[in-house]
């Protein structure tokens, strides 16, 4: 079973390094008018020649982009209908374009919501994982990262990506592999949706620092009841904050 997922696995790795980048960018052109509802479900997409036209590539280039598709569970060939979009129940919703289109749509703040939620849930429980499992190295590598985070309070713009990796020191502590890959995959899409992130103001970035401040004191305690507290009500408090600027744009 193991030889055969495996090569499977290999199988579409080779896929996707043989799609030529042409085929990409149609692909994200159509990924992003089928998520935006462009295309409702259940429509058809153009046929295989106006796409052609539409965006001046050979055929073979628009059924390499068709094959990204249906592996990406957004269209069905269907026998004289053509390739059918499909209900958004049936999409990979993990996949990192139909993310990126997700958070563009109108309604593209509920999937935000949606993303801090799981972030919230997911953080906390590696928050306490980390502080049963932290080791004197693993410590001073989150205490070493707090100070560096301390000494750029002045400077939103620099904190925000050394943020980024005092989250990432916790997740690595916690051995939560899978969770960690679930955060990755949704927060580095999120990260670059105008709205998301912010820009932050030195007064957010100081209340922010308090509120890591209190996770890595946590950690440090081996409180995994508090560390799991204090990553909840960091993540929930910060994105309300933004959402507040968000939702008034």
């Amino acid at each position: 079973m193991q030889d055969r997922l495996g090569g499977g696995a290999l199988a579409a790795t080779q896929r996707l390094r043989r799609r030529p980048r042409l085929a990409e960018a149609v692909v994200e052109d159509l990924v992003n008018a089928i998520v935006t509802e462009m295309y409702p479900a259940g429509t058809a997409l153009p046929p295989e020649n106006m796409l052609c036209d539409l965006y001046g590539v050979s055929r073979t280039v628009v059924r390499e982009a068709t094959t990204a598709l249906t592996e990406k569970g957004l269209v069905v060939s269907q026998q004289g209908r053509g390739t059918i979009v499909r209900e958004s129940r049936d999409w990979n919703l993990l996949d990192p374009m139909i993310l990126a289109a997700l958070f563009r749509r109108e309604d593209g703040l509920s999937y935000l919501d949606n993303l801090s939620e799981i972030r919230s849930s997911l953080e906390a429980s590696m928050a306490a994982k980390a502080a049963k499992k932290a080791t004197p190295e693993s410590v001073a590598e989150l205490t070493a990262q707090i100070q560096k985070l301390e000494g750029l309070v002045e400077m939103p713009a620099a904190y925000v990506h050394e943020d980024v990796q005092f989250h990432d020191i916790i997740m690595r502590m916690s051995g939560d592999r899978l969770s960690k890959a679930i955060i990755d995959g949704i927060q580095g899409k999120a990260l670059n949706t105008h709205g998301y992130a912010g820009r932050l103001s030195v007064d957010h970035v100081r209340e922010t620092q308090a509120a890591h401040r209190r996770i890595h004191d946590a950690i440090v305690a081996r409180d995994p009841e508090a560390a799991a507290r204090a990553m909840r009500e960091h993540i929930e408090s910060s994105w309300a904050k933004r959402r507040g600027s968000h939702a008034a744009k």
